[in-house]
């Protein structure tokens, strides 16, 4: 990849011009993988802890007019110098530390210097849960800044972005940066004041979108922009923009945003015109409905109908006109509604609420009521549900995250588990994974895993282990996988009289707040998947001496670093803490990727652990290469098309 003709930090819409690899080049991309992995441990960083401590006395010992005077005298030489020269970032880096501990009574500890050097050196910075990446984010956003750069902030949520933007702006401002954030809702004006801020806090839906409306007002060409805007910048600029380009972004919890999240296109989309379609739905529902299990199979890669009820199905729409005569498109209507039938759970992949059906997310367990399925998915469900049918929406434009992220000058970002997809890291997104120790030893104790046959038993076992733990005080976080999981724990907690807070899609507003007392003496907090990630546990007085948080984990997700990430959220920082998974071979996991070979055991009681590890080990490690092929599939599929398809076909 080649940086755009506009530059960094020249006029016009800075980008990344990406062009598509070869297999030749990705092969050699692939080859530099090993050497570059090993010159990330050899890279010399934690060398700019002596270098910031250096320049730490003189700084700390300003007023805070002279941290301003000093921060804006740094300005032109780092945005002549750049953010690799070590002496200039060091100064930099002092000067944050500095404002930090004064604004927010925090001082950045050496790791988290380490971890900001690696990601101003382009690498993703892998930071142990609660090691405080937000506060190390500030380290590089700030450098960035200073240096002239728009620098993008992307968390995983709204409130995420919107929280950390305001608790850390009286840090930027002691050093005369400005910061804002976006999030849904906003209308265009005040997207546009907050992405001309000097640092921007954004989810990553959110500014892709923004992206993909920046196309679409520039024509959807990449290579004309920066011969536009050099003519509209002499006439104040084109106000209907958002961002000021692609120039530094900092991705916050890396992993789920450029690896759980890449299999899935980002599309924009506009309403469409409507006609029969609300019809055609009820129709193929209605089709869908009269075929047995003998006609069709539920495969990984979705719904395959077999000649048998091909067959059938043609029998059924003999009489129907219009799309339901060609035998392709009745295909693909009816596949599409054994989908929504048999695939898409109500309380697992959406909820129903005020009569709106509302997609879940599968790697965080949070709403989502502004995206939608296409190709009609989302008006079968909401048919087949009882909600009001929503307009069919056209495609404007798309545009897959790899791509998206690619096009980015300086990329980097930090996560708790990066090592498991280190390679994808780096074939896709050219990201080395450097990983930071953490600043104090970890005291987390791995309980052993225990197997189950019955979902039935691995509940009592769940139940018994709260109780235990409970009763010397601890707090307990238990991981369910779905809504429906979280709500069944929740009606057996009930029934055995222990008091509990509940969180899943539908407290997703209380989220912050239940997370941050999760840590209270004897609490039982059950939540879905990583509801909660990015707010800290912290621990009541005492309860490091009782053994600290106990988490219990009721499912494996299919990527086993999901499982890692809910796991670090006990033993922080050196705190104690404890963890365990209790499963069953009923599981969603097992019962996807195994299928028949498993049912035998799931009439057994507990499982040998060498058996259950086996089960489970086959099933995450189907379930990972399956993932990793979609997105591989995806990211060629993305750009052999380009990443603008407007509705009349034009591609860039």
């Amino acid at each position: 990849m080649t940086a755009a003709a506009t530059g960094f930090l020249g006029g016009g819409y800075p980008e990344r011009d990406d062009k598509p690899q070869t297999k030749l080049e990705r092969a050699v991309t692939a080859a530099r993988f090993f050497s570059d992995r090993l010159s990330a441990k050899q890279a010399g960083l934690k060398r700019i802890v002596n270098a910031v401590n250096a320049c730490s006395a003189g700084v700390e010992a300003l007023e805070d007019d002279q941290l301003l005077a000093r921060a804006h005298a740094l300005r032109p030489r780092l945005r002549k110098a750049g953010v690799s020269d070590l002496d200039l970032v060091a100064q930099a880096f002092a000067m944050v530390r500095a404002a930090s501990f004064r604004a927010l009574g925090k001082r950045h500890f050496d790791v988290q210097l380490v971890g900001a050097w690696a990601m101003l050196n382009g690498m993703l910075a892998e930071m142990e849960t609660g090691e405080g990446k937000s506060l190390t984010a500030i380290l590089v956003a700030a450098a960035g800044g200073l240096a002239g750069h728009a620098v993008h902030v992307i968390t995983v949520n709204d409130y995420l972005a919107e929280r950390d933007a305001e608790v850390m702006r009286p840090v930027y401002e002691k050093l005369g940066l400005t910061v804002g954030f976006v999030k849904q809702g906003m209308d265009p004006a005040a997207r546009t004041v907050a992405y001309r801020c000097d640092i921007t806090y954004c989810s990553n839906k959110e500014i892709a979108f923004d992206y993909l409306r920046d196309r679409l007002a520039l024509g959807g060409k990449a290579r004309p922009i920066a011969t536009k805007l050099s003519r509209l910048e002499d006439e104040g600029g084109d106000q209907s923009l958002l961002l000021r380009g692609l120039q530094f972004a900092i991705v916050d919890e890396a992993d789920s945003v450029l690896v759980d999240e890449a299999r899935t296109p980002l599309i924009l989309s506009a309403e469409a015109k409507q006609g029969g379609e609300v019809t055609v739905h009820h129709e193929a529902l209605e089709l869908a409905r009269q075929l047995t299990d003998d006609d069709y199979q539920v495969t990984d890669d979705g719904i395959v109908i077999k000649d048998e009820g091909l067959e059938r199905l043609a029998d059924l729409a003999k009489e129907m006109k219009g799309v339901w005569a060609g035998p392709r498109r009745r295909e693909q209507l009816v596949r599409q509604a054994l989908a929504a039938l048999h695939q898409f759970e109500r309380d697992k992949h959406y909820l129903v609420r005020d009569d709106k059906v509302v997609i879940i997310d599968e790697y965080t367990g949070r709403l989502m009521p502004d995206r939608s399925w296409e190709q009609g998915l989302h008006q079968l469900i909401e048919i087949k549900e009882g909600c009001e049918v929503t307009g069919r929406r056209d495609t404007l434009a798309r545009i897959s995250y790899q791509r998206f992220f690619r096009r980015y000058l300086h990329l980097c970002g930090m996560t708790g588990t990066a090592s498991e997809v280190a390679s994808e890291l780096w074939n896709v997104y050219g990201l080395r994974v450097a990983r930071i120790p953490t600043n104090k030893p970890v005291q987390r104790v791995y309980y052993p895993f225990r197997y189950f046959g019955r979902a039935e038993d691995k509940w009592r076992a769940v139940i018994e282990s709260i109780e235990k733990h409970r009763a010397f005080g601890r707090p307990v976080l238990v991981g369910t996988r779905s809504v429906g999981a979280s709500e069944h724990l929740a009606r057996l907690l009930d029934a055995e009289g222990l008091p509990y807070s509940l969180l899943n899609a539908r407290q997703d507003k209380d989220e912050a707040e239940i997370v941050a007392l999760a840590g209270e003496p004897g609490r039982i907090t059950v939540a879905t998947n990583m509801a909660g990630r990015g707010t800290d546990i912290q621990l009541a007085a005492g309860i490091g001496k009782k053994g600290g948080l106990h988490v219990i984990a009721t499912e494996l997700h299919d990527s086993g670093r999901i499982d890692r990430q809910l796991f670090g959220r006990c033993g922080r920082q050196g705190d104690h803490g404890s963890c365990e998974a209790i499963l069953a071979v009923e599981d969603d996991l097992v019962r996807t990727q195994l299928g028949r070979s498993a049912r035998l055991l799931c009439t057994a009681g507990a499982l040998p652990d060498w058996m259950g590890r086996t089960v489970f080990s086959l099933a995450q490690a189907r379930a990972e290469r399956l993932h990793s092929r979609i997105r591989r599939d995806l990211f060629d599929m993305d750009e052999n098309l380009g990443n603008m398809l407007a509705f009349s076909g034009r591609s860039e």
